[in-house]
């Protein structure tokens, strides 16, 4: 852009007092003369986030950028060492730059100020037409472009009337705006200009026009920020421009300030110096590096050819139609090349160095997190496809997101930016409530691959895990986890998770459901595998956690004799065998009296039923393999094992007759002529081989025969039970004799 100034000749009429003091002051233009130009750098990749409106006429440009979280390393630059020297009987500029009054006459008597690609004053454009910028005030379709890239413009002041419309049908995607000059100058243009590239569907951004010697680099960043050089990563902002050329006023004493040289009499030292400082302040303010728009004859000549700018993306001026020619030493590569000022469009045509496409994640990725993060990510997740928003923020814990072709990325401080694909695990995190969910943030990427075609996806509160037979489910961090993976996650019993986890049961219980069962926990029990088999329907059948059992305490421990499993719950143990099924064993008395008997390893063997109770007396009783238990409150628990003297218990009505309920714990063996016999509330119960069980009722015939020595006397064992012909006459028969009772004459033994 070339400087101008505001007199009669621009269709200004300034007053003569004015017009006297600009003569008086020297303020005149020299001929404009070429400037050479070639320059430019790596693009960096994008990120958008959501647009802002545009605002009504007259309202305040935006103002500086939130600075970043995290702000990347500067660029090292030595600062300046002196100021530049100062012409005799002249002004220092830096000085006048301090100086609000200075500042505004410097504002009044630019007009629009200088434009982008002055000309050099003292050299001629090696690589191709003089660079007069110009700056065409309309479209001329006519004019050459390069065949490659993406058009578009910069204009400032000078281009008073834009169709915007019109650019953007002639294929313009997007525009720089001048913003500021030094710290003086702002474009009463800017707003209408900027927002109006927006409206026609532009992606735009903003430049500075630095005069370096009149203030400092931090200042001129912070006063250009201030008039609309901020930036957004929301993919319609362009990073902010810094113009650093050919001096506009070289030469020229303005209010009595000399403006210096066409180095503005600064050292290639100073220069680096001050442009590094700008840099340095854009980025802490806005999380992005400025672009420079420069010459390679200009750089060359005012910074020594300095190397130290590779971060910052270059936009290089060379007017001609072969293109940027040698670029300056800090760059291989440019992003924008700046070919003309007379045309095809208004202000001056540029052309972006790639696709549209890359021209958005331009606009979206910067140099400071959250989107230099995403940018990389972006860059590294090529499965998502093209980005299709800007990156928005005012997420939870600061964070943020971005749409893409096939999902989305999410960025917070502490998982960096990860990708989340559409489809069923991404449905899943959003109806857990996204960030704002159990789960957090996504720590991973999403990892296919896994048993039957499944897929997996880490998140700060555990994980979704997906299977084309159950879907996507929860997993979140925690005991029930931990049991599944302590179990093999899905390659191992469970398999994949069918239900996420379920809470609010009984005391404070929760349970998820596998393909291979469940897991339920609880904070007195932990968390227990109940998988699908006659355990787990048994267990269900009795009430789940609501009934008898309560929560499991172990997992099912197979293994046992005769293939038997079992597992144990608050209430007890369900015990399983092929032969018996799943039964209940409660704890209480009776599996104490089972426990107590060696369990499944002692002579009842598993249990055939669960504990049953109502009997007469408040009684219960529990089938086994080898017999039952029975307990009353009165007797406590007992065995009776199948066998004789059981069903000679069987024959008189168990409890329910004459010798109620056992009160010795299953029968006692080992007596004369391999004799046993049990004990019950009525009497005993008395086997040999030769004489079967037979009952020996309380009373005065047992009396006789305990007296006598039982089966170890002359009578030996009882060949029958006691036979009555009337409450006052009874008798029972032994294997040698007969104890006879009357009520009158007591029992008396006979033998045979």
């Amino acid at each position: 852009m070339l400087h101008t100034f505001w007199t009669s000749r621009r269709n200004r009429v300034l007053p003569a007092t004015a017009i006297s003091a600009v003569l008086a002051v020297g303020f005149l233009l020299g001929p404009l003369l070429p400037a050479s130009a070639d320059t430019a750098q790596p693009t960096s990749p994008a990120t958008p986030s959501p647009t802002s409106p545009a605002p009504k006429p007259g309202a305040p440009v935006p103002g500086p950028a939130t600075s970043p979280s995290a702000t990347p390393p500067v660029v090292p630059g030595p600062p300046p060492s002196s100021a530049p020297p100062v012409k005799p009987g002249t002004r220092d500029p830096e000085d006048a730059g301090k100086d609000p009054s200075a500042r505004a006459a410097m504002r009044s008597l630019i007009g629009p100020g200088a434009k982008m690609g002055q000309a050099n004053p003292q050299s001629k454009n090696k690589g191709g037409n003089n660079a007069r910028g110009m700056g065409v005030p309309s479209l001329l379709p006519g004019a050459w472009q390069p065949a490659w890239g993406i058009s578009g413009v910069d204009v400032s002041a000078y281009q008073t009337s834009l169709d915007w419309g019109s650019m953007y049908g002639q294929g313009v995607r997007f525009a720089y705006v001048k913003a500021s000059e030094g710290n003086y100058y702002t474009n009463s243009l800017f707003s209408s200009q900027y927002f109006g590239s927006q409206s026609a569907g532009m992606i735009r951004g903003a430049y500075h026009f630095a005069i370096p010697n009149w203030s400092s680099g931090a200042d001129q960043a912070r006063y250009f920020v201030s008039n609309g050089g901020g930036w957004t990563p929301d993919g319609i902002t362009l990073p902010p421009v810094l113009d650093i050329e050919y001096n506009p006023y070289a030469g020229q004493t303005i209010n009595g300030v000399y403006m210096g040289n066409t180095c503005y009499s600064m050292s290639p030292a100073q220069m680096v110096g001050w442009i590094n400082d700008f840099s340095n302040t854009v980025l802490s303010l806005t999380g992005r590096r400025p672009m420079v728009y420069s010459t390679s004859d200009w750089w060359g000549s005012c910074t020594g050819n300095s190397a130290a700018f590779s971060n910052n993306p270059l936009w290089i001026a060379a007017y001609n139609t072969s293109g940027p020619g040698t670029l300056p030493a800090s760059w291989g590569n440019f992003s924008v090349w700046q070919y003309s000022s007379s045309g095809p469009f208004p202000g001056d045509s540029n052309v972006w160095n790639g696709d549209y496409s890359g021209l958005k994640r331009f606009a979206t990725y910067g140099d400071a997190d959250p989107s230099a993060s995403m940018g990389a990510a972006a860059s590294a997740y090529t499965g998502l496809g093209g980005q299709t928003s800007g990156i928005a923020c005012g997420l939870k814990n600061g964070g943020c997101y971005q749409f893409f072709q096939n999902g989305a990325l999410n960025w917070s401080s502490a998982t960096g930016a990860r990708p989340t694909y559409y489809g069923a695990v991404r449905t899943a995190w959003a109806n857990s409530g996204y960030e704002n969910g159990a789960l957090g943030y996504p720590t991973t990427d999403q990892i296919c691959g896994q048993l039957n075609g499944g897929c997996y996806q880490m998140f700060q509160g555990g994980a979704i895990s997906y299977s084309p037979g159950t879907g996507a489910q929860l997993s979140l961090y925690g005991p029930i986890r931990d049991a599944w993976g302590a179990n093999g996650f899905e390659r191992g019993i469970l398999g994949y998770p069918t239900t996420g986890k379920v809470c609010g049961q009984v005391n404070g219980g929760c349970y998820q459901m596998f393909q291979g069962g469940g897991i339920n926990w609880t904070s007195a029990t932990g968390a227990q595998l109940s998988i699908y088999g006659p355990i787990r329907d048994a267990w269900g059948a009795s009430g789940f956690e609501n009934g008898s059992l309560g929560y499991p305490t172990t997992g099912k421990v197979c293994g046992q004799v005769n293939g038997g499993c079992y597992q144990m719950f608050q209430g007890g143990g369900i015990n399983y065998s092929p032969a018996t099924g799943a039964q209940l064993s409660l704890y209480g008395p009776i599996r104490n009296a089972w426990g107590a008997n060696g369990f499944e390893n002692g002579k009842l063997g598993y249990p055939t039923t669960g504990k049953i109770c109502g009997q007469v007396n408040g009684g219960c009783y529990q089938m086994f393999q080898g017999g039952g238990i029975n307990y009353s409150p009165a007797t406590g628990a007992q065995l009776s094992t199948w066998g004789a003297i059981r069903n000679a218990w069987a024959a008189t009505g168990f409890q329910d007759g004459r010798m109620g309920y056992p009160t010795s714990s299953g029968e006692t063996c080992g007596l004369v002529r391999g004799g046993c016999y049990q004990m019950f509330q009525g009497g005993g119960i008395v086997w040999s081989p030769a004489t079967g069980a037979q009952l020996s009722t309380w009373g005065a015939i047992r009396n006789a025969w305990a007296n006598l020595g039982f089966e170890n006397s002359r009578l030996g064992y009882p060949t029958t039970s006691e036979i009555c012909s009337s409450s006052s006459s009874c008798y029972q028969n032994y294997q040698g004799g007969t104890i006879s009772w009357t009520a009158t004459g007591g029992a008396v033994v006979s033998y045979s």
